[in-house]
């Protein structure tokens, strides 16, 4: 039995790259015409939208093909990154396929051919370590990234109390949302002990301080904005 696997990230999918689902696919099932397999001898399980960060046994489709795998089956995917991320798990997994008596192809590497001999697995080890780096890099990138876009003022993440985000995308800055600073400078108006958080939120109603929702503010809000 050929059992396929494919994935992409949430990322993947936003911007429809040569990693699709369909593509992957189509590789898969090349494959196994060469093998003289039919239809009836294909398992494709698809992880849509599953971090690659994710080890494969925590997938949803991954953990079932690792269950319904006997020995003689085939497991094959189009890349090495679309099944591993971690080199730690691509090691352990193609131990356990090893033990499993289950062949692992993955296009990118080798071919056809399936991971078996001294070359092929050096390849793989070497690869799946280039993976693991490549991962990392992205994730310190992404978080340098946001970090100097918010020293810029622009918007990142959860817009916090008392701004609003202005614009879209890469563009996107946090602007001063007038009405939520007045009903900061309210609640410290109000707090002199004397009132509770509800008696406080029905004087900031009254007075036309409502949340973004257009309601009155909820206690915990303004705990919150005792705070600010």
């Amino acid at each position: 039995m050929i059992l396929g696997y494919i994935r992409v990230s949430s990322a993947d999918q936003a911007r429809d790259d040569r990693s699709s689902l369909q593509t992957q696919t189509a590789i898969i099932e090349g494959f196994a015409q060469t093998r003289g397999a039919t239809k009836f001898d294909i398992q494709v399980y698809s992880d849509a939208g599953v971090s690659g960060a994710v080890k494969l046994a925590a997938r949803p489709a991954g953990a079932q093909l690792l269950a319904d795998m006997k020995p003689g089956d085939v497991v094959v995917a189009s890349k090495l990154d679309r099944m591993f991320r971690s080199t730690a798990d691509a090691l352990a997994m193609l131990d356990e396929f090893k033990k499993r008596q289950v062949d692992l192809v993955l296009f990118d590497i080798m071919g056809g051919a399936p991971l078996t001999g001294g070359v092929a697995e050096l390849v793989f080890t070497i690869l799946a370590a280039v993976a693991s780096m490549e991962r990392q890099r992205i994730a310190e990138r992404t978080a340098e990234g946001r970090k100097a876009k918010k020293a810029r003022g622009g918007a990142v993440g959860e817009v916090p109390f008392g701004y609003r985000k202005v614009g879209e995308g890469r563009s996107a800055v946090l602007e001063a949302n007038e009405k939520e600073l007045e009903a900061v400078y309210r609640v410290r108006g109000l707090n002199d002990g004397t009132r509770s958080l509800r008696q406080m939120s029905k004087e900031l109603a009254v007075a036309g301080c409502l949340s973004r929702a257009g309601t009155p503010y909820s206690p915990e809000s303004i705990r919150r904005m005792t705070a600010c």
